[in-house]
């Protein structure tokens, strides 16, 4: 595999290296460890967002040259369930200004105790490493847009 790819992958964030042959015919190609289909090698930034984890958070979010708004979240929260469309709109209509990520803090406690989340949802934004922002309850997309702009 002299001319491989490194793709990580959008759901689970596991690297894996694929071979160009494959991409450069447009074949399907998933993730090793989740079987998510993966997005081809040097494609445009994926307006998706990405799920992160106790595990990847230093990775995914303090790591990242660019802006990140974290999406803390429960399955179980109704608030929530409102406010997800919200931010994969925003997700869609920022791609390329800012990374969208989304953690589960009930998979996840580690994470959103270093945080001090107590109360979901809960929007953290990130710039440079560390939170600059954040934003608790339920928001319109407006107010929301409004406090990432001065970030971006």
């Amino acid at each position: 595999m002299s001319d491989a790819h490194l793709v990580r992958c959008p759901s689970c964030g596991a690297t894996n290296r694929l071979p160009a042959d494959p991409i450069a015919r447009g074949q399907k190609t998933v993730c090793g460890r989740c079987k998510t289909t993966l997005p081809a090698a040097g494609a445009r930034p994926m307006a998706a967002t990405l799920t992160v984890s106790d595990a990847t958070f230093a990775a995914d979010v303090e790591g990242s040259p660019t802006p990140v708004l974290v999406d803390m979240w429960a399955p179980w929260c109704g608030p929530c369930r409102t406010v997800g469309p919200i931010v994969d709109e925003l997700a869609s209509e920022l791609a390329g200004r800012i990374r969208v990520a989304k953690m589960n803090v009930d998979d996840n406690p580690a994470t959103s105790s270093r945080f001090g989340v107590r109360s979901i949802p809960t929007l953290l934004v990130f710039k440079d490493g560390r939170e600059v922002d954040r934003i608790v309850g339920a928001q319109p997309k407006a107010a929301i847009a409004g406090r990432l702009a001065r970030f971006l």
